[in-house]
Parts: structure tokens; C-alpha cells; sequence
């Protein structure tokens, strides 16, 4: 799944033009490069290199990552090559299993694809384990805030999976993975009694 994911971004990468590399992404202050840097850094970094930097930022990953893809001065193209090459690379974040890069690459990837206006169908079976990982209780330390599902019954209408109970929200897994991530969606891409509390929540309208 992850070699797949990592392959088609790569691919899809490989015609951008400088215009859309500089295309501001959902991800907040990042450029569609910015993203691109931050799916490399793992393969950047060493183990060792990388824990020495997370305890410079007092274990903050985000903070880590934020401050490498901003600082990340190689090519474009050159980016993309060490996506590609790592696409059966297996790291992990501590504490987290092989559902977690997958998670990552998929979200990013509607962080690119969906201000780029590209199309952003997710295979239901990626898509599947992205949410999984997205509405569990660990899923808090890196992906979501905490408490953010509370009370909502969310369901895919693209694929076999639902989670919760309560207000409902319905919508493709794409939406549905970009909205829980925190990011923009369109509003007709969501629906049911639960969208504006998921909004309020998220902080983003």
C-alpha cells in the first residue's frame, strides 16, 4: 500500500511545474514543496541524526518536521528521486506501525492534489486503514486532536467503513481523511447533522 501511495505521488510530482510546486498546500504554511520535503525528511535522516534533532526541539516532531521541510534546499526533482526510491522503505515512527507513513502520505497527498484541483479518489483499502489509525485513540500524538470525534457517527459513501455514534457526518474517505486531519474541505463534500460540530472543532470553516 505505502510503495503504492509513495510511487503515484512521485509520479504524479514528476510534471509539476515550478507554479504548482509553489502552490500554497492545506497544511498550514507549507507549499506543495514544503510537503514534499517533509515525506523525504524519513529518508533524510539517520536514526541516530534524527533523535539527536528531536531532542533540539524538546521531542517535538512537529516542530522537527516543520523546521526541515522550510530549511530543505534540494532540487524539486531531487526530492521526488528519494520519494521514489524509498517507496518499499518500511521506517516507522516510534511508537507507531506501518498504518502511520501510510497515513501520512495519503493526507499529504490531498494536501497537494486538492488546491492543485486534481482528482483525489483514495483506493478504499489505503483509505480504509488511513481512517482507522485517524479516529484511534494514539492517532492524538501526531494526526488529530484529541476528543475530536466525541459524539459524531462518521461514515464513508465510497468505501466499507464507518466510525462512532452520534451527529452523523457522511462524505467520499478523501473528504473525510482531509476533514478529520484538520484541513479544508469543499462544504458539499460533507454532509449529515455533524459537519458544523466537526468544523467548530477543527477550527477551520
Amino acid at each position: 500500500m505505502i510503495s503504492q501511495e509513495r510511487r503515484d505521488l512521485a509520479d504524479l510530482l514528476d510534471g509539476f511545474t515550478d507554479e504548482q510546486w509553489n502552490t500554497p498546500s492545506l497544511c498550514a504554511g507549507w507549499r506543495v514543496r514544503e510537503v514534499v520535503a517533509h515525506l523525504a525528511m524519513p529518508f533524510s535522516l539517520s536514526l541516530p541524526r534524527m533523535m539527536l534533532k528531536m531532542a533540539a526541539t524538546g521531542f517535538d516532531f512537529n516542530r522537527l518536521s516543520s523546521t526541515w521541510a522550510i530549511n530543505e534546499q534540494r532540487p524539486n526533482a531531487e526530492l521526488v528521486g528519494v520519494l521514489r526510491a524509498n517507496a518499499e522503505n518500511r521506517f516507522t515512527p516510534p511508537g507507531f506501525g506501518a498504518e502511520a507513513p501510510l497515513t501520512d502520505v495519503v493526507t499529504h497527498g490531498q494536501d497537494i492534489r486538492r488546491p492543485l484541483g486534481l482528482p483525489t479518489a483514495v483506493a478504499p483499502a489505503h483509505a480504509i486503514v488511513a481512517l482507522d489509525l485517524l479516529v484511534s485513540k494514539k492517532a492524538t500524538r501526531a494526526f488529530v486532536k484529541k476528543g475530536l470525534l466525541d459524539g459524531l457517527a462518521v461514515a464513508a459513501t465510497d468505501a466499507d467503513w464507518s466510525h462512532g455514534s452520534g451527529a452523523e457526518i457522511r462524505g467520499t474517505s478523501a473528504a473525510l481523511i482531509t476533514a478529520i486531519a484538520g484541513r479544508r474541505v469543499d462544504i458539499d463534500e460533507l454532509s449529515g447533522d455533524g459537519v458544523s460540530l466537526l468544523r467548530t472543532r477543527t477550527g477551520v470553516s
